[in-house]
């Protein structure tokens, strides 16, 4: 038998065995998401809840139906915004099933308003097309004036923000003008009236810098300052522009052409005008610095007279002081020019004690001479003496080993007649060869008519 979640060809579970509510609740939500991958659906918000756990519930309804969602903390915290009763919103869900009470849920991954999708791509389209343009580069940025003459607004007249810029400029810079340049900040042709409006302050030169800005709101309602024609107007504008559009989460087309985003209307007012307070800070600390460098300098000139006035003396003083100074100068000229007579006295002096010292004895060098000749001749003579009788020896020795000697002994040397090599071996003796014999008294030429050689230990 097959248990309760058996299969069979004709479906999840065998019909005659009873399963759990449980076991059907958790095949049907399996069934659910396999059939239903993630998808956005559209619809009105009712019922919400946030729960302590940081959980969303809610439902999304139409005018015929509605569903039950769920939207757990770990995605709900990277929501853009909160939803509220009656939002037209999408949420990409994943159809499932609350298995305690058999409910038909969708599992919310992320929420956005309703046409949000279409505007962001949008939104996405022209400002990958900018970028590419150049118009949000860095180099393109212009600095803001440290203090402007006078300050711009472009805005709605009946804007809120309107009224936080001026009081804050009017906090920080009452002294300096502000000229407000008005134009709708929403709905049909906003964005080409703010394009004329900073156009129109660009014209007139009357400030030195602009704010354009507006309130917070939804994208729709922020999507004039995401137009092309007000983007290309902020970045051909030669005042620099802040930007203080919407809260600091905004971010618009406006805010990357823009050469300063503020996070808020009031930050820009912040941005653009130098506090007056810190002004007069400043001018009071620059006041004080030109006054103590005033004074330092009046020490030094003071000073600089001091040292003048002493060396001012009187023409009298002057010509006194003068003559001793060339008294003082003659003097070492005398003294400068006997100075070399008197060196090279003492050099010459110096070079006679050397000369006497050093000077050689005539007659001792004379005597050592003869003394030195002497010795060399009987030197000489010993030395004549030893080689006579060392070469008297040798002409004996080589008297003795003469080979006329051996020849006069009845011996004969005898050579090949035509090479002069003396014969050693009666083997190189051969027939009809010419050979020379020398004897003790004199040399043969001689034939040999016939040769037998014979080995011999001696004569």
């Amino acid at each position: 038998m097959s248990g309760p979640t058996g299969s069979t060809p004709g479906g999840p579970f065998d019909g005659d065995v009873a399963v759990s509510v449980s076991a059907l609740n958790r095949s049907i939500s399996s069934m659910l998401e396999r059939a239903f991958p993630l998808i956005w659906v559209a619809g009105e918000v009712s019922n919400f809840t946030r729960a302590a756990s940081g959980h969303w519930y809610f439902s999304i309804k139409d005018a015929q139906a509605q569903v039950r969602c769920v939207m757990f903390r770990g995605r709900a915290q990277y929501a853009e915004f909160t939803p509220r009763e009656g939002d037209k919103i999408e949420v990409r869900a994943l159809v499932t099933m609350y298995e305690p009470r058999g409910e038909l849920q969708l599992s919310v991954e992320a929420v956005r308003r309703t046409g949000l999708g279409r505007l962001y791509e949008a939104f996405l389209r022209l400002k990958a097309k900018l970028e590419a343009e150049g118009l949000f580069a860095a180099a393109r940025k212009r600095a803001l004036p440290t203090h402007p003459r006078a300050i711009g607004i472009v805005t709605s007249l009946q804007a809120a923000a309107l009224r936080d810029v001026l009081t804050t400029l009017a906090r920080r810079a009452p002294h300096i003008p502000v000229i407000v340049y008005p134009a709708p900040v929403q709905g049909a042709g906003a964005a080409e009236r703010l394009a004329g409006m900073i156009a129109k302050a660009n014209a007139q030169r009357e400030v030195d810098v602009l704010i354009v800005c507006r309130g917070g709101g939804s994208i729709e309602d922020l999507w004039a300052f995401n137009e092309e024609v007000l983007a290309r107007a902020i970045a051909e504008s030669e005042l620099p522009i802040v930007s203080g559009v919407g809260h600091e989460t905004d971010v618009t087309i406006a805010d990357f052409a823009a050469d300063v985003r503020a996070p808020t209307p009031t930050g820009a007012a912040e941005l653009v005008s130098p506090q007056r307070v810190l002004l007069l800070r400043e001018l009071d600390q620059r006041r004080a610095t030109l006054a103590r460098g005033f004074g330092r300098l009046m020490e030094r000139r003071a000073q600089q007279l001091d040292w003048l006035a002493r060396r001012l003396v009187s023409p009298a003083e002057r010509l006194r002081r003068q003559s001793a100074h060339l008294q003082q100068l003659q003097a070492r000229l005398a003294s400068a020019g006997g100075r070399p007579v008197r060196d090279a006295r003492a050099r010459f002096a110096l070079v006679c004690l050397r000369w006497e010292r050093w000077r050689p004895d005539l007659a001792a060098h004379r005597q050592a001479l003869s003394e030195f000749a002497r010795r060399l001749d009987s030197a000489f003579a010993r030395q004549q003496e030893r080689r006579g009788a060392k070469v008297a020896t040798l002409s004996g020795r080589l008297e003795v080993l003469s080979p006329r000697r051996t020849l006069e002994r009845g011996y004969a040397a005898l050579l090949e007649g035509h090479t002069g090599r003396a014969v050693r071996s009666p083997n190189a003796l051969k027939r009809e060869r010419r050979y020379t014999l020398h004897v003790a008294e004199g040399a043969a030429d001689v034939t040999l008519g016939d040769v037998q050689p014979r080995l011999t230990d001696g004569f």
